[in-house]
C-alpha cells in the first residue's frame, strides 16, 4: 500500500504532472468567451457577407444572407474545382509565327546515286546486293522481315570469308563523287566541287552531304531568295548498276534535305530526280517547339552519346546499337558507338534476328514521352516543293554533247540537273505553349475568390487563424480530460 502511494506521488511529479500544471496555468476560455470570439470574427473578417449574418437581428434577413453566403461559397468551390480540373488536364495552345530575316541558314543536302555499285565489281561479286541489304537493315524503320531464301553462294561466302570488310568494299566500289560525276556545282553564285561534300554511308551505299556541320560553308547564310545550290550530276548508268528489283530499278539521284547538325534519313523521306530532268526544289524553313511532359511529349534532359544534337532518328540508332552490342558482342559500322565491328557471319546469324526481336518486343520505340526515343523539344524541317522539266533542250543537248564529248542520247540518259532555293527569306515557328501557367491559375483562383466572396490572401489567413484557434481549444480540452481520468484513484484492493 505504501509502495502504491509512492508511485502515485512519483507520477504526479512526473511528465504528466508537469503537463497538467502547465495547462492549468492557462485556463480554457469560457463558453461566453468562445461565443464572443466567434462573433468578433464574423463582424471583423474581410470575408464578405458573414457580418450581415452575425449582426442582423431579423431572422428572415439572417436566413437570406446565410443563403447568399452559402450559395456564393458553393459557386466559388465549383469554379475553383473546374479551374483545377482544367489545369491538371495539361492543356496547350499552338502559336504560328512567321519571322522575316535578312539572311537565313542553308540546310544540308545529302545526295546518292540510285545505282549504288560499280558495274565491274557487281558483275564479279553479285552477292553484294544481298550482303548490303543485310548490313543496311539497321538503318531502316521497318516491320519484321519476312522469311526468304538466301542464295547458297551468299551463305557459303558469309561462313568462309569472315575477314571480308564490306565497309571497304562499298567505299571503294560504290558510287564516287569527282569531277566526272559532278559536272557543275554552284552555291549562291560561288563555284563548289567534290571537296565541299562529306562522304556518308546510308542504305544507298556511298552518299555525299553538302553543307555538313564540319564544313565552313554551313556557317554561311543565304541573303537572296531564288538563289541557292545548283548541281549537275552524271550518274553514268553504264559505270554504275543496281539490282533491278522494285525500289532500285530507277536511274537518277535521290537526295534528302536536313539540318546540318543531324544525320540524313532516307527511309521514306528522300526526294528523287530522274535522268533527263531538271528538278527545281523550293524549300521553306519550319521550326517546331514542343512542350515537355506533361504538357507535351518531349524530354529536355535527354542527351545522346554520339550526337551533339538530339533527334529521334539518332536516338533510334543509338538504341539499336546498345541492344546489338549487348546481345551480339559487336557493333555494326553503320551505327554510332565504340566497339568491335560485326563481321558478315554475325550480321547474318545475330544482328538481323536481333533487329526483328527489337521490332517485335518494341524495345526501341519513338514518339511519346515514355518511349525509348521521345519527340525532339526543338526540330527544324525543310518542307519542299519540287517541279520538273525535261533536261536538256535540243539545243542544250547539242552543246553539252560537244562540250563533254558524249552523244546526245548519253546526255539525256545520264545527266541530272538539281536546283535548290529558298522561296522567301523567312521561317515559320510552330510553338506548343502551356494554355494555363501557374501564375495564371493563381490569378484566376484569386479572381473567383474576389468575385464571389470578396476574399483575398489575407482573408484566407484570417480563416486559417480562426480554425486553428478553435482546434487548439478543443485539443486542450480533451487533453485535460484525459489527464483527469488518469488521476482518478483506483478501487481499493482487498488484502
Amino acid at each position: 500500500m505504501e509502495h502504491t502511494e509512492k508511485s502515485k506521488v512519483h507520477a504526479e511529479k512526473g511528465l504528466l504532472g508537469k503537463i497538467r500544471r502547465c495547462l492549468s496555468n492557462r485556463p480554457l476560455p469560457s463558453a461566453a468567451d468562445r461565443k464572443k470570439f466567434g462573433h468578433d470574427f464574423a463582424v471583423s473578417t474581410s470575408f464578405h457577407g458573414i457580418h450581415n449574418v452575425a449582426q442582423n437581428d431579423s431572422k428572415v434577413r439572417k436566413a437570406i444572407w446565410l443563403s447568399v453566403v452559402m450559395g456564393s461559397v458553393s459557386l466559388l468551390v465549383w469554379q475553383i474545382y473546374s479551374r483545377l480540373l482544367n489545369y491538371f488536364t495539361w492543356p496547350t495552345t499552338t502559336s504560328i509565327e512567321v519571322q522575316y530575316v535578312e539572311k537565313i541558314e542553308f540546310p544540308a543536302v545529302t545526295f546518292c546515286n540510285l545505282n549504288r555499285f560499280q558495274t565491274d565489281a557487281a558483275s564479279k561479286f553479285g552477292i553484294i546486293f544481298f550482303l548490303w541489304d543485310i548490313v543496311s537493315k539497321v538503318l531502316r524503320l521497318q516491320e519484321v522481315s519476312a522469311n526468304h531464301t538466301s542464295p547458297p553462294e551468299a551463305l557459303d561466302f558469309v561462313a568462309n570469308q569472315q575477314n571480308f570488310s564490306i565497309t571497304e568494299f562499298v567505299k571503294k566500289n560504290g558510287f564516287y563523287l569527282n569531277h566526272d560525276t559532278l559536272l557543275h556545282c554552284e552555291f549562291f553564285g560561288k563555284t563548289c566541287g567534290p571537296k565541299d561534300f562529306r562522304h556518308v554511308f546510308t542504305e544507298y551505299g556511298n552518299c555525299f552531304t553538302f553543307n555538313h556541320g564540319e564544313n565552313i560553308q554551313s556557317k554561311n547564310k543565304v541573303s537572296v531568295s531564288g538563289r541557292g545550290l545548283k548541281l549537275l550530276f552524271d550518274v553514268q548508268q553504264e559505270e554504275f548498276i543496281d539490282n533491278p528489283i522494285p525500289g532500285f530499278a530507277d536511274a537518277g539521284i535521290i537526295f534528302v534535305i536536313h539540318s546540318p547538325k543531324k544525320e540524313p534519313q532516307f527511309d521514306g523521306l528522300g526526294l528523287s530526280s530522274p535522268v533527263g530532268m531538271h528538278a527545281r526544289v523550293t524549300i521553306r524553313q519550319l521550326k517546331t517547339v514542343h512542350q515537355e511532359y506533361p504538357w507535351g511529349e518531349c524530354k529536355p534532359d535527354i542527351r545522346l552519346r554520339s550526337f551533339s544534337t538530339y533527334s529521334t532518328y539518332g536516338c533510334l540508332k543509338e538504341c539499336k546499337a546498345q541492344h546489338i552490342q549487348k546481345l551480339c558482342g559487336c557493333l555494326p559500322f553503320l551505327l554510332p558507338g565504340n566497339g568491335v565491328e560485326c563481321d558478315l557471319l554475325r550480321y547474318y546469324n545475330c544482328v538481323s534476328p536481333i533487329l526483328d526481336h527489337i521490332e517485335l518486343k518494341a524495345l526501341c520505340t519513338m514518339g511519346t514521352h515514355n518511349s525509348s526515343c521521345p519527340v525532339s523539344c526543338e526540330e527544324t524541317e525543310y518542307p519542299a516543293t519540287v517541279s520538273y522539266s525535261t533536261f536538256p533542250s535540243q539545243s542544250a543537248a547539242r552543246l553539252l554533247a560537244k562540250k563533254l564529248n558524249r552523244s546526245q542520247e548519253y546526255i539525256r540518259e545520264n545527266l541530272v540537273n538539281i536546283e535548290i532555293n529558298y522561296s522567301d527569306l523567312n521561317y515559320k515557328i510552330t510553338q506548343q505553349q502551356k494554355a494555363v501557367s501557374v501564375p495564371e491559375l493563381l490569378a484566376d483562383v484569386g479572381g473567383q475568390l474576389g468575385l464571389f466572396c470578396g476574399a483575398s490572401l489575407i482573408t484566407i489567413i484570417e480563416l486559417i487563424e480562426y480554425v486553428f484557434t478553435n482546434f487548439y481549444w478543443i485539443f486542450i480540452f480533451f487533453l485535460l480530460k484525459i489527464l483527469e481520468m488518469t488521476r482518478k484513484p483506483s478501487p481499493p484492493q482487498v488484502v
